[in-house]
């Protein structure tokens, strides 16, 4: 049953009919921009089933409150959860939730018409939050903490109204990723953002359907689909947000280091407690020699493997 969250039916690259009409140039590179447009929603797909699944995000019966801005990251997240919805082996309903927050030129037409063509059940949320940040924000500073509270506060306010089991937050890896950093560069902590937790108010379960998903794969994902993408002129605004610091310097990584997000990401799902240094989580006063041999031991500070050299014909000890 749970093959289903992974397994994808998408559309076959190209119809019979279009390679038909169009020239041949024209006809491979649309062949091949629908080949990997193909392959793109397969992962999209496989990712966030296989999170759903690890997570345990989705139940039977859920009702799920999907948190759109009009940013691509949930506009991704709704797409691709209509399309989880389709073909998942047990029912849970979507609503689509738009908090509108008043920003001067913000076209409070767009997300209401693109959800209508969806045809997925929706509301949208109208609260000032834009008049009460700029006031209280001095000008120049970050806005995002303020703004946060806000948000979730009339988020949670509204899921008890349309009597939501989960809320879903468009967050990516490399969100989850940069969090990870923050914490530990700004607030002396080894703390990330969970797939799946209890909101702070105690009252519901907030979930992150694409976690597993790379930023750059939504990027794609919009382009393909033509998103009509609204720009915030809050946190959008801000150029020297520790966030947006953190964010380049994980894509400096990549392109220095192509591979370290990945493995970055795994380590966030492989921690080793007796390896820290956080005595609520482990046991340091009871650790005690036993004269067994212990895969977690001191050797796992050896990063790589290598051939000893011999002394006398005897591989030499190294202590």
């Amino acid at each position: 049953m749970n093959a289903f969250w992974t397994e994808t039916d998408a559309a076959p690259p190209a119809t019979q009919a279009s390679r038909a009409h169009a020239p041949a140039a024209g006809r491979e590179a649309a062949e091949r921009a629908a080949h990997e447009a193909h392959k793109l929603e397969k992962r999209l797909c496989r990712q966030v089933g296989q999170a759903i699944m690890d997570y345990h995000m989705i139940e039977e019966g859920d009702r799920v409150m999907v948190c759109v801005s009009g940013g691509k990251d949930s506009y991704g997240m709704l797409d691709i959860l209509l399309k989880m919805q389709q073909r998942a082996p047990i029912r849970f309903e979507l609503i689509a939730v738009n908090l509108d927050q008043k920003q001067p030129g913000f076209p409070d037409h767009i997300l209401p018409a693109y959800l209508e063509q969806l045809g997925v059940p929706f509301h949208i949320e109208t609260q000032d939050t834009y008049s009460i940040v700029k006031k209280v924000i001095p000008e120049g500073k970050t806005m995002c903490s303020l703004c946060s509270r806000l948000r979730r506060g009339i988020l949670y306010r509204v899921a008890d109204e349309l009597k939501v089991t989960k809320i879903a937050l468009g967050h990516h890896r490399d969100d989850m990723l940069q969090t990870f950093f923050l914490n530990m560069f700004f607030g002396g902590k080894l703390k990330g953002m969970p797939p799946k937790l209890v909101s702070d108010d105690g009252g519901h379960v907030v979930i992150r359907p694409l976690a597993n998903v790379a930023e750059k794969d939504l990027v794609r994902w919009a382009e393909h689909r033509e998103f009509p993408i609204i720009p915030c002129t809050l946190c959008g605004s801000q150029e020297n947000l520790q966030r947006k610091q953190i964010g380049n310097m994980l894509r400096d990584w990549e392109k220095q280091y192509p591979g370290r997000i990945e493995s970055m990401f795994t380590a966030l799902q492989n921690v080793v407690p007796s390896h820290l240094m956080d005595t609520q989580l482990h046991d340091f006063e009871a650790v005690r020699a036993t004269g067994m041999a212990d895969a977690d031991g001191d050797t796992a500070f050896d990063l790589e493997s290598f051939t000893l050299p011999t002394v006398g014909g005897f591989p030499m000890r190294i202590l």
